[in-house]
């Protein structure tokens, strides 16, 4: 299954920080996605980061190319985002009233080597389709968007009406009780996290599990689904980072 969720239900993915996870989360959460040298140099403090270790820390992230020097500080580069919209439609995804129409995507395409087959499911998953079974992925036609136009290359789609009830069908494309039990972990971890540097380690994985969240219908999510709970803590703590950060600029 394509759902990106811990192989234990509950398990929570928290990564430790670096300089450059600390500087990609302020800015993967920041519109536009710039920010000052001294606003950063600030921010970064708060979250364990020295002057130094940013410094070398950005040269890298340059050269690497995931940011972009501006004229007073650094920018996403475009390559990031597409990973920013991506986080962007996670913790608030665009939907319409869903009338029984499924997605389907058939693979088409022939003779591809390992590595195209894996980014093309990654890609696949990225859109919040499941595979059904190799080649042929779904999921209820409920998202507000469009898929990317580049598919026809490698893709045929249709609008299908499987006969199997829905609700069955959802269950075995996705580990809803698995994707629940460690979003409700997760709450439960960031309702005991006071520290700065460890509340944005698990809001991390917050973004993280809700880019696996399927999306459904609501008619087809399981009794007391926790994605709307894990979204509005999500937003809070950024609206929370946010005022931080006008904050210290303005105690400069």
């Amino acid at each position: 299954m394509p759902m990106n969720v811990p192989a234990r239900p509950g398990a929570l993915d928290l990564r430790p920080l670096s300089a450059r996870s600390v500087v990609l989360s302020l800015l993967l959460g920041t519109h536009p996605p710039e920010l000052p040298v001294r606003e950063l140099v600030r921010l970064v403090e708060g979250f364990g980061v020295g002057g130094s270790t940013l410094r070398a820390a950005l040269s890298r992230m340059v050269a690497a190319g995931d940011l972009r020097r501006t004229d007073t500080g650094y920018r996403l580069s475009d390559r990031l985002l597409d990973r920013q919209r991506r986080q962007d439609d996670a913790v608030h995804p665009r939907t319409r009233a869903w009338d029984g129409d499924w997605e389907m995507v058939v693979i088409t395409a022939t003779g591809r080597g390992p590595a195209e087959r894996a980014d093309l499911r990654a890609r696949l998953a990225a859109l919040r389709l499941a595979e059904l079974r190799e080649g042929v992925w779904l999921r209820p036609a409920n998202l507000a968007r469009a898929l990317p136009g580049d598919l026809d290359r490698v893709a045929q789609h249709y609008t299908a009406r499987p006969d199997r009830p829905a609700r069955d069908l959802v269950r075995s494309l996705w580990p809803l009780d698995a994707w629940s039990a460690t979003a409700r972990a997760l709450l439960d971890h960031i309702a005991r996290t006071p520290g700065p540097a460890d509340r944005l380690t698990a809001f991390a994985a917050v973004v993280r599990h809700l880019l696996a969240d399927p999306v459904l219908p609501p008619g087809l999510l399981p009794a007391h689904w926790p994605g709307a709970g894990l979204r509005a803590a999500y937003t809070d703590y950024q609206r929370e980072l946010i005022g931080e950060v006008r904050a210290r600029v303005r105690g400069v």
